[in-house]
């Protein structure tokens, strides 16, 4: 998507961003949000932000704390902008992003829903914080001691690596079962 070549591009870049939005029917955080629309269409970066800031700047998208999370939904403005405007995208557009939405918005879900970051303290004090969180609900959240950044960085990429066997074993120490 060319941002100089015209205002029909501008123009499709918001709807597509509505649509989708539209089509996933539930708050999505930016990231997810991101990730969907940069697989289902040519957009980059840089125009993903803007088209966003622009939705929200011009009330057509609300964004809001879900717990602990930001997320972005369409409002009725924006509901009602999509019904005035969806012609601009192309039909085969439209059918591309409508065949392959769920199986994206399904993948974005599962690596959004293992997380893990770790916060200095100073040069050898590290904390790290890994979640399970299902439907912006968090399931599951431990927050453990590391001595140093690599092995901060260690347990964090393990949890998101190993997260669907560790977690289970967590929870079966836990209740003694």
């Amino acid at each position: 998507m060319m941002l100089s070549s015209g205002s029909k591009n501008l123009a499709e870049g918001k709807v597509l961003i509505l649509y989708i939005l539209n089509k996933i029917d539930k708050p999505v955080t930016n990231e997810a949000l991101l990730k969907i629309v940069c697989t289902l269409t040519d957009m980059n970066y840089f125009y993903f932000q803007q088209f966003l800031l622009d939705l929200v700047d011009s009330n057509y998208v609300i964004y809001y704390s879900n717990g602990d999370e930001m997320v972005y939904a369409v409002t009725k403005e924006g509901k009602e902008t999509l019904k005035l405007t969806i012609d601009i995208i192309p039909g085969i557009r439209k059918l591309r992003i409508d065949s392959n939405l769920k199986d994206n918005l399904d993948k974005v879900e599962e690596e959004i829903s293992i997380t893990a970051d770790f916060i200095p303290h100073s040069e050898t004090e590290y904390s790290v914080k890994c979640k399970v969180v299902e439907n912006s609900v968090t399931l599951f959240e431990i927050v453990t001691f590391a001595g140093s950044r690599e092995h901060a960085k260690q347990i964090a990429d393990n949890w998101k690596e190993n997260a669907t066997e560790i977690y289970p074993q967590i929870l079966e120490l836990l209740t003694g079962k």
